[in-house]
């Protein structure tokens, strides 16, 4: 209860879900994004409980919360935010590396160096600066919670997910690695790995083709984000000699990233 809790990609998908879910729980939030605009307003939202207005209700009441705009990808952005956070911000007790995309589902071969850019920038390097911000903090202070939002994806690799596949075995590399560090303090680390959720995530893969995300989904029943933020919640109170390490999280008809069986 009442930690400070900082959310990466939180103006949609798992990231929103995470936000409204950590709001209920009694805690403080600092949510980063690209979107200003939309961050305001879930920040509206969310302080007035009037969570209607960012699609869904949540238990929050008159929750604390401060907003950053700006790109993981841009580091000196990123320091200069986290570096100049108001002193009663400053403490961060749990850090949820979220943002992080997918970009087209072509063939390595055909692939466009610039969305292979996009998700690296994004998914590995983003979430490493946001780690080497932050946990230096933590780890002065011996204790802190790092939930990385990784994906079945990084366990093995589906027909035309190449390089997001390979962004999301770094995040697990990155979590496994970071615990390791981490082993002589009081800090967990966890590493969320989910399976087919229902967001804006297809959208942006196909670049804005409805049509053609709407197919993602289809025949089977997916999870959500609140599903997954649900999971975010529950390690993060976990007691504190309790560390959910890796949690792999599936659509009941889901059996690994590859096997889907659709009705």
């Amino acid at each position: 209860m009442n930690k400070v809790v900082l959310i990466t990609g939180a103006t949609s998908g798992i990231g929103l879900a995470c936000a409204k879910k950590f709001a209920a729980n009694g805690d403080r939030l600092i949510l980063t994004g690209r979107n200003e605009h939309r961050l305001n307003e879930i920040r509206k939202a969310l302080t007035e409980s009037a969570c209607g207005n960012i699609n869904e209700e949540t238990d929050a009441k008159h929750t604390e919360v401060l907003t950053l705009a700006f790109d993981v990808r841009d580091r000196e952005k990123a320091a200069k935010y986290i570096q100049e956070l108001p002193a009663e911000w400053q403490q961060i007790d749990v850090l949820v590396n979220n943002a992080g995309l997918a970009l087209g589902l072509e063939p390595e071969y055909e692939g466009n160096p610039d969305d292979w850019e996009t998700m690296i920038d994004t998914n590995i390097k983003g979430l490493l600066t946001m780690t080497r911000l932050v946990v230096p903090g933590m780890v002065e202070r011996n204790r802190g919670h790092i939930i990385n939002v990784g994906s079945v994806a990084g366990d093995a690799a589906y027909a035309g997910g190449n390089v997001y596949c390979a962004t999301k075995a770094a995040v697990k590399a990155l979590s496994d690695g970071l615990r390791i560090d981490v082993a002589n303090t009081a800090i967990r680390v966890t590493n969320l790995k989910p399976g087919l959720v229902e967001t804006n995530f297809s959208n942006i893969r196909f670049h804005g083709d409805k049509d053609r995300a709407a197919t993602v989904y289809k025949g089977i029943k997916p999870l959500t984000g609140d599903d997954i933020a649900d999971v975010a919640v529950f390690a993060a109170n976990a007691p504190e000699h309790v560390q959910k390490a890796e949690v792999l999280i599936l659509a009941t008809h889901q059996a690994s990233g590859s096997v889907i069986v659709r009705k």
